[in-house]
């Protein structure tokens, strides 16, 4: 969801040297909306540690491919208030957008929720949920 923290936290995993894709940008997303499916299908078969974060239609299709899916989740009054204040990104700040935002909420997290394996709360401080996901791509530890 927008506001959720995805780009700062693909931010601070990048600072913290891992690869990461925000398929809101380069052209990863084509005009349908939809992830270009050979070029994402190419980044994941090349790349064995990357963080992709990103919503589209079409993303289910890679999830056999993905070592988790994570969902950011926020309650919809904090989406709102980080949406209205940020500067990196004008969409959330029209009544039609952020109806948009509310919309999405109910009808398309749940969705996205089905589809997770780890959901983390992007209230937490960036670093916490940074740690967190570093420690998803940590090997389990054998019991013998």
């Amino acid at each position: 969801m927008s506001g959720a923290g995805k780009s700062t936290l693909l931010d601070e995993l990048a600072r913290r040297g891992h690869r990461t894709v925000d398929t809101d940008f380069d052209s990863w997303t084509g005009p349908d909306g939809l992830w270009d499916e050979p070029r994402m299908a190419a980044l994941l078969q090349d790349e064995q540690d990357v963080i992709v974060s990103g919503t589209v239609d079409n993303q289910g299709a890679f999830y056999d491919r993905f070592e988790h899916v994570v969902l950011l989740s926020a309650p919809l009054s904090v989406l709102l208030e980080r949406v209205a204040g940020r500067t990196t990104n004008p969409y959330g700040r029209t009544p039609e957008q952020r109806a948009e935002i509310a919309r999405y909420v109910d009808e398309v997290e749940p969705l996205l929720r089905r589809g997770a394996t780890v959901e983390l709360d992007g209230r937490r401080p960036v670093a916490e949920l940074a740690d967190a996901v570093q420690r998803l791509g940590e090997p389990t530890p054998c019991s013998d």
